[in-house]
């Protein structure tokens, strides 16, 4: 199965459709009229299709298990045809077209079953997905006006005795997303440096700065601290978010104090100092964390 770990829940939606085609009106009116032997053909193909939304992850291998919030599905008769529509509510990581899919597909195949004693020309004609909604797909941008500047403080890597990663992995990240790091560098865990190089970016009229390292808590850690007095606005939901999704993956992401806000137009980001805490940060805020420019702007809300 296809690792999704690293994903977030949201709310997800999908419609699919399927159409049965039968040979003649007689059929037609042997379901209006509820004359058809083996039964209601549309509650009975409905339950079926009901069972069939819960049970997709036991019969498609590389689906997975997931909660159904919400399931609703409908017939219509337009002249000789049969059009089932189902669509399916979840809140979590992964999408749930397959399994309204699938549940057209079963409803289809039943009304196939209760209705060939009385019809030998049913078809099954088609079977689609309509409209899905949901995931990071609904929250893209290109990224192409933004200018970013990623920031790495660490005594040990300046002084040469360790290697990057954090700072690599997110500008990795940001170009998952269409944005092109213009300015990256390495500092030590210095109060006035910090600001220093905040304030500078700052003025040479970068959108977005992203730290990583000196969030924690040993004496040398004081990004948060250099950062937080330059601030016009925080936004406290940015990391909030960012520790929640990490803490459902690791208990120490609690003991992280990276806070974000603007500094006049610049968004500003202090992540963790390590490679996974700063993956794992970008994967919980990225790309929507990208709306605030439009937000900031007035253009959307």
């Amino acid at each position: 199965m296809v690792n999704i770990t690293h994903k977030s829940n949201t709310l997800r939606k999908a419609i699919a459709i399927a159409m049965v085609k039968v040979s003649g009106q007689a059929t037609i009116d042997a379901i209006v009229q509820r004359k058809v032997p083996k039964g209601d053909v549309f509650e009975f193909s409905r339950v079926a299709g009901l069972f069939a939304v819960k049970k997709t992850s036991d019969v498609i291998p590389d689906c997975h298990p997931l909660p159904i919030e919400y399931t609703a599905i409908s017939h219509e008769i337009e002249g000789l045809h049969i059009i089932i529509r189902v669509e399916v509510h979840t809140v979590y990581k992964t999408g749930v077209e397959v399994e309204a899919m699938h549940a057209a597909a079963v409803t289809a195949l039943t009304l196939y079953d209760m209705l060939k004693p009385i019809d030998k020309g049913i078809e099954i004609e088609n079977i689609r997905l309509q409209q899905k909604s949901g995931g990071k797909s609904q929250y893209k941008s290109d990224g192409t006006a933004l200018k970013c500047a990623v920031v790495v403080c660490s005594d040990s890597i300046t002084a040469g005795n360790k290697q990057d990663g954090s700072g690599k992995a997110i500008i990795h990240k940001l170009e998952q997303y269409k944005l092109e790091t213009n300015h990256y560098d390495i500092i030590p865990d210095d109060f006035d440096q910090i600001q220093q190089k905040a304030i500078s970016l700052k003025e040479e009229g970068f959108d977005l700065l992203v730290f990583t390292g000196g969030t924690g808590l040993s004496p040398r850690d004081v990004t948060p601290d250099a950062i937080k007095p330059l601030l016009d606005k925080e936004i406290p939901g940015i990391m909030e978010t960012a520790r929640g999704y990490g803490q459902e993956r690791m208990p120490y992401a609690m003991l992280s104090r990276g806070l974000a806000g603007f500094m006049e137009q610049m968004l500003v980001m202090t992540l963790p100092g390590s490679v996974k805490g700063a993956e794992e940060s970008m994967d919980a805020l990225f790309p929507a964390v990208l709306h605030v420019f439009k937000v900031k702007e007035g253009t959307s809300h």
